[in-house]
């Protein structure tokens, strides 16, 4: 049995300076942003404690080592070998995201997104110019013959999470399949963000997009060693292409998209890709277990609150509409319990009543915000 990831005492949690512990005081328990608590991978730790020691810390150069470092570790882990120099480097999934949207859309044009889903991907459409098209997720799931209606009206892209965030779900290869079944059907160009595709908890399996027939003349995947790595504040990401028609879109982003990529972050992200895989062994692990312990608590302590245990991320979308509507939920167990979630309603209005909840900490640390969040339920009671 592989053993478990340790976590720092909370109080050398607080001294970290990212964003998740310096939102709140500090009788907060912060579990909102996507950012885990364990300590970095030992490769990676070396490599970037090797460049800050030789003052290597200027410019990105893009050149082949991410996209064979990629390479090698989607074969390792999918038995995915895309072409290293169809693998291109970008500044985040976001920036990937939103200059590929700029290349396919005109002012107004719709593009299809289905919520609840990662937030920012209702500003990433506006920003370049797009429109959003709601398309509800049918529980969990793709809403497959609700997208064919919008892929009919033939908007400019459709953007997939692959795996679901909030929800956690993981895209069956059949799903995809009929996915890329209809995007080439209606001509419309998929841009698939697979960032926690490394982060498949045991009992599913991950599929790129991009291995799926056909989905290589309509869609490109945006990837990165961020989530699965802990590596947010580095920038890096890498948008994969495996067609000479995707190529194109990729070819056509302006040189600074490569350029302004952070140089530690790709420094951090070969050797996350290369010889990361024991640690990500491990991890997988350690959420796989806080994922039981987060339904053993749940059901002891918060019977009201609803789930579906999620096939991948971190991240537990729970439904506390008992607490009320929209955002309620989320402010209560903030104000009266000192937990802090992130609110539903930020992942679309089908997220009225919800809260997603951080589970990449410490057992200590998630048994005692459900502690402090069966508080609140037990008051409202």
């Amino acid at each position: 049995m592989t053993a478990e990831l340790t976590v720092p005492a909370l109080e050398d949690l607080r001294r970290r300076r990212s964003v998740k512990w310096r939102r709140f005081p500090a009788d907060v328990l912060p579990l909102f942003v996507a950012e885990m608590d364990y300590l970095l991978a030992p490769p990676v730790a070396a490599v970037l404690a090797e460049a800050v020691t030789r003052g290597d810390v200027g410019y990105s150069t893009p050149g082949p080592e991410l996209g064979r470092a990629f390479a090698g570790f989607a074969g390792r882990q999918w038995g995915w070998e895309p072409d290293p120099s169809q693998v291109t480097q970008v500044t985040d999934v976001g920036v990937g995201v939103v200059e590929l949207l700029r290349r396919l859309v005109r002012p107004g044009d719709p593009v299809v997104i289905s919520p609840p889903v990662y937030q920012p991907f209702f500003d990433w459409v506006p920003e370049a110019g797009g429109r959003v098209v709601e398309v509800p997720l049918a529980g969990t799931k793709l809403d497959l013959a609700a997208l064919e209606v919008a892929f009919a009206a033939h908007p400019a892209a459709y953007v997939l999470c692959n795996p679901q965030n909030p929800v956690g779900r993981v895209h069956t290869a059949d799903e995809l399949a009929e996915l890329v079944r209809l995007a080439r059907l209606y001509r419309v160009p998929i841009i698939s963000d697979e960032i926690h595709g490394a982060l498949v908890l045991p009992g599913a399996t991950f599929t790129p997009l991009l291995t799926v027939p056909g989905a290589a003349e309509v869609a490109v995947a945006v990837v990165s060693a961020s989530k699965a790595f802990n590596l947010a504040g580095l920038k890096c990401a890498a948008i994969v292409s495996a067609s000479p028609r995707m190529a194109g879109v990729v070819d056509s982003l302006v040189v600074e998209v490569t350029e302004r990529t952070g140089h530690l972050g790709v420094l951090a992200a070969v050797a996350a890709f290369t010889e990361g895989d024991a640690w990500l062994g491990a991890l997988v692990s350690t959420l796989a277990a806080r994922r039981d312990q987060l339904a053993s608590l749940l059901a002891a302590r918060l019977p009201g609150v609803r789930w579906v245990p999620p096939e991948a991320t971190y991240l537990a979308w729970l439904d506390a509409s008992a607490l009320g509507r929209d955002a309620e939920p989320c402010d209560r167990f903030l104000a009266e319990g000192r937990v802090a979630l992130e609110p539903g309603p930020r992942y679309g209005a089908v997220g009225s009543g919800f809260v997603r909840l951080n589970f990449a900490t410490s057992p200590e640390i998630l048994s005692e915000a459900v502690n402090r969040m069966s508080g609140v339920t037990a008051a409202a009671r």
